[in-house]
């Protein structure tokens, strides 16, 4: 966001001063930009609501890109013949600009947006609805995430989980679980 210094920046990252997660979460569940920026504006004032507007404007800057190594691993997963599917906590006005930017986007098997489903991770139901949509098991099913509590919520759903932290471990934890996949080579 160039058009901010670092400091304001750093504010409108801080829910407690500009409400910007809590605005998102609503949008994540449903709720259109128009009416997460009306709703910053209503709580938080309009120095934050005009700056959540700015964000939806210019969004893939927003992005930081693939983690490394990811593409070549769901490339990997998929060529060993498992699925791959996309379960996000995501505003529906965005995500297609995402999946148009980014490839590995594109390499999913099927994805479940909660703005779409109007559910949000963790919330047991949207991992129920992920795996009726998918049309997979909750037993045969690996669910990978960085947040812990989403990860806590897929064990809810009965689903087993691997919390992500660099795509070597989850390599080596996938390999170590039986999938068909090159290890990272010496």
């Amino acid at each position: 966001m160039p058009r901010y210094r670092e400091k304001r920046i750093e504010d409108f990252l801080d829910n407690d001063i500009s409400g910007f997660y809590d605005a998102c979460d609503r949008m994540d569940a449903g709720a259109s930009p128009a009416e997460g920026i009306a709703w910053i504006r209503e709580t938080h004032g309009e120095r934050w609501a005009e700056m959540l507007a700015y964000y939806f404007d210019n969004f893939l800057d927003s992005l930081t890109g693939t983690i490394p190594g990811m593409r070549v691993l769901v490339h990997d997963i998929k060529t060993a013949g498992l699925g791959v599917w996309g379960l996000s906590n995501w505003q529906r006005e965005t995500i297609g600009e995402a999946e148009n930017a980014y490839e590995i986007l594109r390499m999913l098997n099927g994805r479940v947006i909660s703005s779409e489903v109007h559910m949000r991770k963790p919330d047991t139901a949207i991992y129920m609805k992920a795996l009726e949509s998918f049309g997979i098991d909750a037993e045969t099913t690996v669910f990978v995430d960085d947040r812990a509590s989403n990860v806590i919520g897929a064990n809810r759903a009965g689903i087993r989980c691997i919390r992500f932290r660099d795509e070597r471990g989850l390599r080596e934890t996938l390999i170590d679980a039986g999938v068909p996949i090159p290890a990272v080579a010496e």
